[in-house]
């Protein structure tokens, strides 16, 4: 168990409420979101303290759910140290070992927007991702600092996936992953692959830690992160050992 209260900004920071919306993971729910200043640059420092209260980066904004009455989202993530592949990962893992995985800037690249186009059509038709455009690829997935990063994984020539994090002092925040939806690549399940990958990078660069965001009890599309284990979840402003379920 990890009790020990994150560290704070060393100086002020601005802080916004969005305007209830509707929840874009359960339905007939409206969602507040609370996020930095944009004026705010996300520097490193500022990044660091706040991942470790429960925010995330979109684009060039940090924010966090900030909903009355509703505590759904709950952040959550892995212990690198003590995380060992259950059987299903490791069979995963040998059976996507044919792929090769590059580390690249977080920049603009024709070849990934066109694979996250077909991913979003594909399978996020009903979201609020849809459609795709070009402009909505740059502002979420795109920023010029050193702690963005994209991981590459190709079979052969063959763009498979593209993952998106960020390196923090304390970990690794995997931000999005988006892969090719042919049902001839189901067996393979990019998805979860690129996030045992992101734990093996963590872990070769001593980051304790790999961020995965929200996890929803009511949410079937989050159920994949309950896989991994251990996992810590934060608890107000405490970061504690085994979800509850």
């Amino acid at each position: 168990m990890s009790s020990s209260a994150p560290p704070q900004p060393t100086r002020d920071l601005r802080f916004f409420l969005t305007v209830p919306h509707a929840c874009s993971y359960l339905p007939n729910h409206e969602a507040t979101t609370l996020f930095l200043d944009p004026q705010e640059s996300p520097g490193q420092g500022v990044y660091d303290a706040l991942a470790l209260l429960g925010f995330r980066r979109s684009g060039r904004h940090l924010y966090r759910p900030h909903c009355e009455g509703c505590n759904a989202c709950i952040s959550v993530r892995i212990p690198v140290d003590d995380f060992t592949p259950n059987r299903t990962q490791r069979r995963l893992m040998r059976r996507n070992a044919d792929l090769q995985v590059r580390e690249l800037p977080a920049t603009f690249n024709s070849e990934h927007y066109a694979l996250y186009a077909r991913y979003i059509r594909a399978r996020h038709a009903d979201g609020d991702m849809y459609p795709p455009s070009h402009e909505q690829y740059r502002t979420f997935l795109t920023l010029e600092h050193p702690y963005a990063r994209l991981l590459e994984f190709r079979l052969g020539e063959q763009l498979m996936a593209v993952a998106a994090i960020d390196l923090l002092s304390h970990g690794l925040s995997s931000i999005y992953t988006f892969f090719d939806p042919g049902v001839d690549h189901e067996r393979r399940s990019l998805g979860t692959f690129a996030v045992l990958r992101q734990v093996e990078l963590a872990r070769s660069r001593g980051l304790p830690h790999v961020y995965l965001g929200y996890w929803i009890r009511e949410s079937p599309k989050m159920n994949y992160k309950r896989a991994f284990q251990p996992l810590e979840f934060l608890d107000g402003r405490h970061w504690r050992r085994s979800i509850p379920l």
